[in-house]
């Protein structure tokens, strides 16, 4: 760090401690620190020193209207930020330190996470060092805390999870399995006084086989439960204890000596890194951007579970809002949604139909084949090639034996489509386009009198995710015939609507927004070279409220520190963080499990011709999106401009969807970019 950062960061802990007044003095000194790379193809980063407009300052490196490198940022409350920025984003190496005196000396991931390895030191002398995911512990690390108790394991999820052990300050010890924060699994809890149960344990307690010893030898064999009906066993006494333990009651186990074995709660965190970003509002007369107004959800690693008095809470961390500066997320109602399909079982007509593709896309895609080139000759997309295979029921040299009757099995050539050419040399030149990708073209034909055939095609699942589709609209950007007409309450998660139906415009991040402009723009030319129109933008979402209520409470828990059991704490929907926890820098791609905000918008009541979007009302909803382009095999034909011929007399040519390529293609792309736009 230059001398002038040395200085500043000098100024700024002077400034701290007198913010601080009469509390508690900061248990930090700044240490010097690596600076940020700035990308050598950008300007120059500069020293600023700004105030911002809430009396919040900043100083450090700047670039393009916005932190970046290493800066110092101070809160008008005391707490103070100083290490790595990223585009006016708190990321990488950084120390973050409270009023109180709390101070997180670690790793920091886009958006003023906790999320890598480091440090927390509470007011009060607790502490945990270990591995964090979005403000949660979650891998291998040790927590200390204020009563002199201390734990070393695993954590998931902001829980003690996976093998760990916990020492209290009064000599109690238990080494086991965690989970949820319960002792689960095997374990084995030492008392102080000699006496210990090595067994299996079931949400914090003996549940199952186990055995209590006493530190006399003398030892109790059998099955435990909490429910004396369940409980039975052995006594064993030890030579020479004359029966000492004969009148014990296996309830006091329960009752007496687990009482001494609390796990002591959580310190409680005022408010987040991730959180203070909410209140960086903007600066001054220097028509710098406004920083990143972001809400926090479940996703973002707090469960969205109010106490009624404005504040968050999450395993006994109560996490209070941020002042009148984030906007309360209006009520949203969704339906439950209806099972889709119809199941089919034996005796139902299309069985053997069922049966027949099931076995014919198992031998498609796994038999044995000579590896074969992808980089395919003209030869591969002639429509005559095709390859016919008998499935007889006793089975055959190349098929295996099934309880269906005779049917034969066709393999076309990969496409035989006039396009397809083109479209394989585009999906090989970009890998993340958002249209349809298609894996096989079969034909099932049943034998007998029947003779009956049925084609199908394999593509992609836009939807295949283990977040559930909330709402799902089908995009062209013309008006005419393009709504549902159904009413708020009749609309289930699996309808789809359409563009007079749309009632929110989509907010991606920068970084998303600008790959998405750019792949749109290479999928329509490709799409309008082709001569295809009438394809649509399928937009799914998510919203991240909602996953909320999935969230599973265990129905026993672990006495905490005070005596009460822990009921008040909601956990983290497991596919939210699950995803994020497993593979945080991949979890997401162009229109797939893509991070979002939509804002709702409202029509003008009476709007000729009708508006297609409608004006943002500010309330925003963080959602997870996928979108893709479908419905890409209908050419410009003669049946085509027939329809456009014949509506064009009841309407405006230009709002039908049936146009040339070329007005479709721009009519698409005008639409798109003014329902996806980028968040600042």
């Amino acid at each position: 760090m230059n001398k002038e950062l040395t200085t500043l960061v000098k100024d700024w802990e002077t400034a701290v401690r007198k913010s601080a007044g009469p509390k508690k003095r900061l248990n930090i000194i700044f240490t010097p620190m690596s600076v940020a790379h700035v990308d050598d193809d950008n300007d120059v980063s500069q020293i600023v020193d700004k105030v911002l407009s809430n009396g919040d300052k900043y100083k450090g490196q700047w670039h393009e209207n916005s932190p970046h490198g290493h800066g110092k940022y101070l809160w008008n409350d005391g707490c103070m930020y100083v290490g790595e920025w990223n585009n006016g984003d708190i990321s990488g190496k950084g120390i973050f330190s409270w009023s109180s005196g709390a101070t997180y000396e670690g790793d920091f991931k886009s958006g003023g996470y906790m999320d890598g390895k480091g440090t927390y030191i509470g007011p009060i002398g607790d502490a945990y060092k270990g591995c964090w995911v979005m403000d949660l512990r979650h891998g291998q690390g040790s927590q200390s805390y204020p009563n002199g108790d201390f734990y070393d394991g695993g954590w998931k999820k902001g829980l003690q999870s996976g093998h760990g052990s916990y020492q209290w300050k009064n000599g109690n010890h238990y080494i086991g399995q965690w989970r949820h924060g319960l002792f689960h699994g095997n374990g084995t809890m030492m008392w102080s006084n000699g006496n210990r149960f090595d067994g299996c344990w079931e949400q914090g307690l003996p549940k199952g086989n186990g055995t209590f010893r006493w530190g006399n030898g003398s030892f109790y064999v059998g099955v435990w439960s909490n429910d004396p009906k369940e409980q039975n066993g052995t006594y064993y006494p030890s030579s020479g204890s004359f029966g000492d333990h004969l009148e014990w009651d296996f309830q006091e186990l329960f009752s007496v000596d687990l009482n001494n074995c609390k796990v002591c709660p959580c310190e409680k965190v005022s408010i987040f890194p991730s959180q203070k970003m909410l209140n960086m509002l903007g600066l001054e007369n220097d028509g710098a951007r406004v920083m990143r107004h972001r809400k926090m959800s479940v996703d973002e690693g707090l469960s969205d579970y109010s106490s009624g008095d404005g504040s968050y809470s999450y395993d006994g961390l109560e996490i209070p809002q941020v002042g009148n500066s984030i906007p309360r997320v209006p009520h949203l109602i969704i339906n439950a949604p209806k099972k889709q399909g119809e199941t089919i079982s034996k005796g139902h007509k299309h069985y053997a139909l069922m049966l027949n593709l099931q076995l014919g896309i198992r031998h498609a895609v796994g038999r044995p084949a000579p590896s074969t080139s992808l980089d395919l000759k003209s030869s591969a997309f002639d429509p005559k090639e095709k390859v016919w295979t008998k499935f007889p029921p006793e089975g055959s040299k190349n098929t295996p034996p099934h309880p269906s009757c005779d049917f034969r099995w066709k393999d076309y050539c990969p496409v035989f489509l006039r396009m397809l050419p083109g479209y394989y040399k585009h999906v090989r030149a970009f890998e993340n386009t958002l249209v349809t990708k298609f894996y096989g073209l079969h034909c099932v034909r049943l034998t007998g009198a029947s003779q009956k055939k049925v084609r199908f095609v394999i593509m992609e699942n836009l939807f295949c995710s283990k977040y559930p589709i909330h709402r799902r609209f089908d995009l062209k950007g013309s008006t005419f015939g393009r709504s549902t007409d159904k009413p708020e309450a009749e609309i289930e998660p699996t309808t789809t609507l359409k563009d007079l139906d749309l009632n929110y415009i989509f907010r991606l991040r920068k970084s998303w927004f600008h790959e998405f402009c750019r792949q749109v723009d290479r999928d329509c030319d490709f799409l309008q070279q082709e001569r295809i129109m009438d394809y649509s933008m399928l937009v799914g979402l998510h919203f991240r409220e909602i996953s909320c209520s999935d969230n599973v409470t265990p129905d026993a828990r672990t006495p905490t520190g005070n005596g009460n059991f822990d009921d008040g704490a909601p956990r983290l929907s497991g596919v939210d963080v699950d995803d994020l926890i497993v593979d945080p820098s991949r979890w997401a791609k162009l229109g797939i499990n893509m991070p979002a905000r939509a804002e709702l918008t409202r029509r003008r009541s009476v709007c000729d011709p009708p508006q297609l979007v409608g004006e943002p009302t500010g309330e925003l909803y963080d959602i997870i999106i996928f979108f893709g382009i479908i419905d890409v095999l209908q050419n410009y034909d003669i049946s085509k401009k027939l329809e456009h011929a014949y509506k064009a007399f009841q309407c405006d040519p230009t709002s039908i969807s049936a146009v040339d390529p070329r007005l479709y293609s721009k009519r698409f792309r005008d639409f798109i970019f003014s329902v996806f736009v980028e968040d600042t």
